[in-house]
């Protein structure tokens, strides 16, 4: 049998980079895509250096012409792993920036639809594809000063559970993996526009939030099951974490 390929979106760093490592690790081709192609070459490059097959490719999934042209590439597809997303600010309703909640839908919802229409063909045509889309606790409950993020969030939750409708009876999985706390090198950062003090905050005190790499063995782990088990929905979080809200921190 050829190797199944991976794509992997948002593979620049964070739990794309690990999804990448974990499912090369377990006999996938991966193609790395991200915006900066600097980080995708070196993920391949490491990949590569340790014997696996890994191939980097820039790309923003934004853009729907540049996704189109990506899709070309493949004629069939074993796996999708839409992971591009991300947070921008954290204010209420009444005064956050709609440009944010705009980009964010953009990215999270928007993209995740792009890559996934585009490359569905090919995925269908290997006669056992998965789609996952990373969504988030956020996906499936509120909270205070962050309105667009989680209503990103519920967008990929409801983008997944109606295109498992939908595809009933093809020969795609559709995998929706949820995390809660994960405390990664960007993802509070780039929420707080660089602001180090204020990302550090979220995490103040939790003893252990989850990691990329956790996330990524919880992908590989559903992504891994026989073909005719399909993880419709599969939350996970750190101990410490019981909701959005409700979170023990040993101050």
């Amino acid at each position: 049998m050829s190797t199944p390929i991976a794509v992997i979106t948002g593979a620049s760093s964070g739990i794309g980079a690990a999804t990448a490592r974990r499912l090369a690790a377990a006999g996938y081709r991966v193609v790395l895509t991200a915006r900066r192609k600097d980080r995708v070459e070196a993920l391949e490059a490491e990949l590569t250096a340790a014997g696996h097959q890994a191939t980097a490719y820039a790309l923003d999934v934004t853009d729907r012409a540049a996704v189109d042209e990506f899709a070309t590439a493949f004629r069939t597809l074993a796996l999708l792993v839409n992971n591009a997303g991300g947070a921008l600010g954290a204010d209420p309703v009444a005064t956050s920036d709609p440009a944010d909640w705009r980009q964010m839908y953009e990215t999270n919802v928007i993209g995740t639809l792009n890559l996934t229409q585009a490359l569905l063909p090919a995925l269908t045509a290997s006669g056992d594809g998965t789609v996952v889309v990373l969504s988030s606790t956020a996906g499936h409950g509120t909270y205070e000063n962050g309105g667009g993020y989680v209503a990103a969030k519920h967008g990929a939750h409801v983008l997944a559970e109606t295109l498992r409708l939908e595809i009933v009876g093809t020969p795609v999985r559709v995998i929706e993996i949820a995390p809660g706390m994960v405390k990664t090198e960007e993802f509070a950062t780039t929420r707080f526009r660089g602001d180090t003090d204020k990302a550090a905050k979220v995490y103040a005190g939790v003893a252990a939030p989850l990691t990329a790499d956790d996330v990524a063995e919880t992908i590989t782990w559903a992504v891994t099951r026989p073909s005719h088990v399909n993880i419709d929905l599969l939350v996970v979080r750190p101990r410490a974490q019981a909701s959005n809200t409700k979170v023990h921190r040993e101050l």
